[in-house]
């Protein structure tokens, strides 16, 4: 890499550090049998670990919650957040985001024998999100009569869980983390319309401008020669069917 630039910094220390979510099926979570932490996001950050070290194992892996996904990019713990991270204004306050790599929606999860079909039905019931998330936000924002209660947690896999449990009525999450929760407990489903667009950057320290124009390189090349295709054919074509063309590029210089 060359000198003066944070790739060679990344470089001489090694590996690539990267924020990553070990709970959420699909794009982030550890498997069981290996202890590796696998998904469509894993595979999208070895791929940057590759073009700076020709290796993709050369990363490191750090398990963090949503709340710690901009404040770790923020104070340097991690050189990047590939962990759903919606790209939108007061993000951009904090951090740069690479081109998007993946167009999530907002959707409701609940129990297959809910009667709810769209979030309007939940009013006044107890609806799960994480800390730090723009799922969150929107359900807090929401208006319904009465409103909808937010229930608040760290772990996406929390959400599931307390669902499970019956604490709450329905989780409202992206597209492809309400499928996962979707694949590991067949006694859910998802209703309603998307209610929001989730355009998912990765998230990237702002002193590091040269940086954030290596890895759209990398994010180009991979749409080029088909890696994000055969990326997203592995790990969400199962669920969301044939794969779709990688989202396009807009740059903002």
């Amino acid at each position: 890499m060359p000198g003066d630039t944070y790739m060679r910094t990344i470089q001489e220390r090694g590996s690539l550090v990267v924020g990553v979510d070990q709970n959420t099926l699909l794009l982030g979570a550890r498997d069981p049998v290996d202890g590796q932490i696998k998904g469509f996001e894993i595979d999208l950050a070895r791929q940057i670990a590759k073009a700076i070290f020709g290796d993709e194992n050369r990363v490191e892996l750090k398990a963090i919650s949503s709340a710690q996904r901009l404040p770790f990019v923020q104070n340097q713990t991690i050189d990047l957040a590939v962990d759903a991270v919606t790209v939108n204004c007061a993000r951009l306050q904090q951090v740069t985001f690479s081109t998007v790599y993946y167009d999530a929606s907002q959707k409701v999860l609940v129990p297959t024998d809910s009667t709810a079909t769209q979030l309007q039905d939940l009013a006044g019931q107890k609806v799960c999100a994480t800390k730090g998330s723009t799922s969150l936000e929107f359900i807090r924002q929401y208006p319904s009569t009465p409103p909808l209660v937010p229930y608040p947690v760290d772990l996406r896999s929390d959400c599931l869980v307390v669902l499970q449990e019956g604490k709450v009525d329905a989780i409202s999450s992206d597209d492809a983390i309400l499928a996962g929760f979707q694949a590991q407990d067949p006694y859910t489903k998802i209703v309603g319309p998307p209610l929001t667009d989730e355009p998912y950057g990765i998230a990237i320290n702002q002193d590091h401008p040269e940086f954030v124009r290596f890895v759209n390189g990398v994010l180009d090349g991979m749409r080029a020669d088909g890696t994000w295709s055969a990326i997203y054919a592995k790990w969400l074509s199962p669920v969301f069917g044939t794969s779709p063309p990688p989202p396009d590029p807009h740059y903002r210089d």
